[in-house]
């Protein structure tokens, strides 16, 4: 069995993706070849999940049409396949696997895709509530029950790729490693303040830990702003990888973290995907359709009269959400999860 995924268009839903590509080892057999049609930026993601054959780079942008383009590939992917399944809901994702004649067309019914989908579901979001059960249903046949409990999100690091990052950035492993991910690309609503972090920050590296800041160029004056809330002496104790890494290479340095705390992003289910402890801030979102899977989580949300709103920028323009949730629930969450690492074992 020979199937092409079409895959999203976000970190974390990449990420989330992998319960698919369980579920389809499980149906079909460790033989089962999976290939997944995503952009490029994914690579380093798809290369870490054991389960994909192939990351094949899809060169067009997010929103582009480019229908010529779109039937190019099609027939440059012409009988490879015996099944298509689409992840996002759009129209374009469809073309591709239309165009290339693959036999089952899988997908959510989204922006009138009759026709370019010949297996086409209707979603009943409370039957599957979750992101990675809407996923995951894919693989079986509709309205199937899924069986429990539900694969999770397992990235692979290889030891030699790890070591050259660290290598690459000076950095070491003779302290606890905090990894704070400030940054979020869906918005101002998802960021929990600068210095909040900072807060958690002092803390952490107080009782002998050091902090590695991590995000996209975006975030890096964030990371900026968080380190420079630290006193001389403090500071020098953080470094702010923001923008300066590769994907791979985050990920890669992310692994070594003995503890995370995180906006709801991308890099949230990176770390989760590691096996992480991680303690997630949610604003504006809920953990209730996307949360981080992993074992030692802690979620933190405030559950104000106006949250989850799903807003890009607060309507009130206060931030409530995220700026009354305070850095002592953070420190006593990662309290929770990791205690000291530093502590002697012998001590009564």
């Amino acid at each position: 069995m020979n199937i092409l995924i079409v895959g999203p268009s976000w970190v974390g839903d990449m990420v989330m993706a992998q319960t698919l590509f369980a579920c389809l080892k499980s149906q079909h057999g460790p033989d089962c070849q999976i290939d997944v049609l995503a952009p490029e930026w994914s690579r380093p993601i798809l290369e870490r999940m054991p389960e994909v054959h192939q990351a094949l780079s899809f060169p067009l942008g997010h929103g582009a049409l480019e229908l010529g383009t779109r039937r190019r590939i099609g027939k440059q992917l012409a009988g490879r396949y015996d099944q298509a399944i689409v992840l996002p809901n759009s129209l374009k994702s469809a073309l591709v696997p239309f165009f290339a004649g693959i036999p089952k067309r899988t997908g959510w019914r989204g922006e009138m895709r009759y026709g370019l989908l010949n297996d086409l579901r209707v979603l009943d979001k409370t039957r599957y509530p979750l992101m990675i059960e809407r996923f995951m249903a894919l693989a079986f046949m509709p309205n199937a029950a899924l069986t429990e409990p539900y694969p999770r999100p397992a990235l692979q690091i290889e030891n030699v790729s790890r070591d050259a990052a660290l290598m690459r950035f000076g950095l070491a492993l003779d302290r606890p490693v905090l990894a704070l991910c400030p940054g979020a690309e869906f918005g101002e609503s998802k960021r929990w303040p600068s210095e909040h972090y900072a807060a958690v920050a002092d803390e952490k590296i107080r009782q002998g830990w050091q902090v590695w800041l991590f995000g996209s160029k975006k975030d890096h004056p964030v990371g900026e702003d968080i380190r420079q809330r630290l006193i001389p002496g403090l500071r020098e104790e953080s470094v702010n990888l923001s923008g300066d890494t590769s994907l791979a290479e985050a990920i890669d340095l992310l692994s070594c973290a003995s503890a995370v705390v995180s906006n709801d992003s991308g890099l949230m289910h990176v770390a989760a995907a590691l096996d992480k402890p991680l303690v997630a801030v949610y604003g504006s979102t809920s953990p209730a359709f996307t949360p981080p899977l992993a074992t030692d989580v802690e979620t933190l949300q405030l559950g104000l009269e106006c949250s989850p709103c799903f807003d890009r920028t607060c309507r009130f323009g206060h931030y409530n959400c995220l700026r009354d949730l305070r850095p002592d629930r953070v420190v006593a969450g990662l309290d929770r999860l990791v205690g000291d690492p530093l502590a002697d074992p012998q001590d009564p």
